[in-house]
């Protein structure tokens, strides 16, 4: 069990972990050894998840088109600390999708701040008018 939070486990058998191999240091055994972690966990059909979270996880640009969280970790040279670590960004990610959003209530600009902006626009305009070379007069 993936506990997320105190009401949300996620069940071992939801994650399908993949062995890969990783880039980056570890010498020749770079090239051997699969110990970068591909972590994927199916958002769509999970029975763990409440549809609020679910929503929230779909709307994500990580997740396929049909449905699946995917996670690669790769930062160390160990397979467990790698799996660790993968799961960890999963619980992390699944936390933040727990929590409602603080809905945006609409704003309009003050009197005083449109009037601010419209002396500042003025004053430019004036220095700007102020640089150009006076017209030729023409007699």
């Amino acid at each position: 069990m993936l506990n997320i939070t105190p009401g949300l486990s996620i069940d071992e058998s939801e994650i399908e972990e993949k062995f890969i191999r990783a880039s980056g240091p570890g010498g020749q055994n770079v090239n051997k050894v699969a110990t970068a972690v591909q972590l994927r966990f199916d958002v769509q059909n999970s029975p763990s998840l409440p549809d609020a979270v679910r929503e929230r996880l779909l709307k994500l640009k990580r997740i396929s088109a049909d449905g699946i969280l995917t996670i690669k970790a790769g930062r160390f040279r160990n397979q467990e600390q790698n799996r660790e670590d993968a799961r960890q960004r999963l619980a992390a990610l699944l936390q933040r999708a727990t929590k409602t959003p603080k809905p945006r209530r609409p704003t309009r600009p003050s009197l005083a701040s449109k009037e601010n902006r419209l002396a500042h626009k003025r004053r430019r305009g004036e220095i700007k008018r102020m640089r150009r070379a006076p017209p030729e007069e023409s007699v």
